[in-house]
């Protein structure tokens, strides 16, 4: 049976999907909380979370005329609950030249961006003034955001049209409102760009702690070289920047529209489903590349966004053995505190007996094929998984096969695919594969799941060399 048929099925029972996510569109979101066992993390910090205080090394007097310079156009954003306009985030932003408008991260201002009714953001600067902010534009693939707040800058944070170069090992300062403790300014080096995003990122080799994100990285001159985004939790003094550049573009296109979006969240929308275009079209532009597994040969993608990594459980007092492959994305777009997307994930299992006879090695074949999540019903944020279920085969392997799709309340036209699948043409051995798309629209979802059932196969059996016949001493050739 080809792949065609179980994804006519899927695309039977999801007929209604559109039906499905509107009638769940109106589902309060959770309370955004940003994971501290994530590999990086946003630099923005609930208002109440000063556990993880470090203090700064002293400034340099580089870094202390810089902060004299720069103090009164550094600002801090605060997203507040409207019924008792108590604090729920913090984040920090500047103020482009003589302007009233601020430049931030959009994951500081996701909650009012994306729940106006709830959440409303302020403004605090250095001398303790503060305001009301207007949400003029967001960039959710770079994680930006304009603002317009109540007073003018003093000209001294400019993004000109001739950016600064940036040398590696160059010294750049960071500033902003750590940890929610008061405004500080941190000295690192800029070490170049960092590839393994989908979008490129600065590293910058200094501290920026929960509270900075959205504030400006300068260089010693004070030109603007990034925004400060984000840092390793599981590394020391790996922080990353937003390049300058694209601060830039989003200002340019709030200098031509004529009033902002009254739908942030269709914003977010579309912006999500133009990068989901981009990412299947890279992945699906050469063919997967094909690893060998035992008997079998399996696809993957390495590429500087998808990293794979494998490990084997080989153990003497076990009677089966597992063999894993698993590659993925090392970044995800931020949407909200509960809410990361734009992101593929591959998984092989190869599993074989080395004491388990046919019987119960399909017992525990069948328990790990069942043992997978694909996502809950009660997710205010996805509905629930509608799964399809089938008997497929590709061009030379027999496979069970099960493909989920879930769609998102309040971003249509966006969906997670979960596709696994078992071989089964052995009594004693099973190559189990798993691909994971999360916010693909529908047509892309069931592109990668085709393209992965049929790049499943297998291995090429190696030929031995043919012998020339030699001819016995004495004998007739």
């Amino acid at each position: 049976m080809k792949f065609n048929k179980l994804a006519l099925a899927i695309a039977l029972t999801w007929a209604n999907a559109a039906a499905l996510a509107a009638s769940g569109a109106n589902t309060a979101a959770a309370p955004p909380q940003l994971a501290a066992a994530q590999p990086s993390a946003k630099a923005s910090a609930p208002a109440a979370d000063n556990a993880d205080a470090a203090p700064l090394p002293p400034p340099s007097s580089a870094a202390q005329h810089l902060y004299g310079s720069a103090k009164n156009d550094i600002l801090q954003v605060r997203s507040l609950l409207k019924s008792g306009r108590t604090q729920s985030s913090v984040g920090s932003g500047f103020l482009i030249g003589t302007s009233n408008l601020v430049v931030t991260n959009y994951h500081v201002v996701s909650q009012f961006a994306l729940d106006p009714d709830t959440y409303v953001g302020e403004w605090v600067d250095t001398s303790g003034q503060r305001g009301n902010v207007e949400l003029l534009a967001v960039d959710v693939l770079h994680d930006l955001a304009v603002l317009r707040v109540s007073r003018n800058g003093t000209g001294f944070f400019k993004i000109p049209e001739q950016l600064a170069k940036l040398t590696q090992g160059q010294y750049l300062y960071s500033l902003g409102n750590p940890l929610d403790l008061g405004f500080a300014i941190s000295e690192g080096a800029y070490n170049g760009v960092i590839a393994r995003s989908f979008y490129d990122q600065l590293m910058f080799t200094g501290p920026i702690n929960a509270g900075m994100s959205g504030g400006p990285s300068v260089t010693v001159d004070g030109a603007v070289a990034g925004v400060n985004v984000s840092k390793r939790l599981d590394g020391e003094l790996v922080s990353f920047l937003v390049p300058a550049r694209f601060a830039q573009d989003l200002l340019k296109r709030v200098a031509q529209q004529t009033k902002p979006p009254t739908d942030f969240t269709a914003v977010v929308a579309a912006q999500l489903l133009n990068h989901q275009r981009a990412m299947v079209d890279q992945l699906l532009a050469s063919p997967l590349t094909l690893k060998p597994m035992g008997p079998y040969q399996v696809p993957v993608r390495e590429s500087e966004q998808m990293r794979c990594w494998g490990r084997s459980n080989v153990k003497a007092d076990k009677p089966f053995t597992v063999d894993d492959a698993s590659c993925a994305m090392e970044s995800a777009i931020f949407v909200s505190g509960s809410l990361q997307t734009g992101q593929l994930s591959i998984r092989h299992q190869y599993l074989r007996s080395t004491g388990l006879d046919q019987l119960r090695f399909a017992q525990l074949a069948s328990a790990s094929f069942k043992n997978e999540n694909f996502g809950s019903h009660k997710d205010t944020r996805l509905t629930g998984p509608q799964c399809t279920e089938d008997f497929v085969k590709n061009k030379d392997l027999p496979l069970r096969a099960v493909l989920c799709v879930r769609a998102y309340r309040k971003f249509a036209g966006l969906y997670d695919f979960a596709l696994l699948t078992a071989s089964t043409d052995q009594g004693l051995m099973s190559l189990q594969s798993r691909l994971d798309a999360r916010g693909v629209s529908y047509e892309n979802g069931l592109r990668l799941s085709r393209v992965f059932i049929e790049s499943l196969g297998l291995a090429p059996v190696a030929r031995k060399p043919a012998v020339a016949a030699v001819p016995a001493k004495g004998g007739k050739q």
